[in-house]
């Protein structure tokens, strides 16, 4: 009971598996890579990207076992909405991402 209260005050502290400082530690070596490539902003964007992209794998393959009722070859509107959503964020970065190369290249 210890460790889930511990958890807790971690996670309401900012700290453990659920904070964003974990998320940068976690992909540490991916960050570094392509904040060295694109420059900080794009790199993070780049490996949200990444990270968005495994996502929709996850919940793809997850699809495969939870489909709708009313069409089976679709997964469940649970899914499918967010399916959409991840979709949604992911363009939102790579537009992002295209006006910061656009104002890096009218710089130069």
């Amino acid at each position: 009971m210890a460790d889930s209260n511990e958890e807790r005050a971690e996670v309401r502290a900012g700290a453990g598996p659920y904070s964003g400082a974990s998320a940068l530690a976690e992909h540490r070596d991916s960050l570094e890579k392509h904040e060295f490539m694109l420059g900080t902003e794009r790199g993070r964007l780049a490996v949200s990207l990444d990270i968005l992209t495994d996502a929709l794998i996850l919940i793809g393959q997850h699809g495969v076992y939870c489909v709708s009722n009313r069409n089976p070859t679709k997964p469940a509107l649970d899914l499918q909405t967010v399916l959409d959503q991840i979709n949604g964020a992911k363009q939102l970065i790579q537009s992002t991402m295209s006006e910061l190369e656009r104002k890096r290249d009218a710089m130069q």
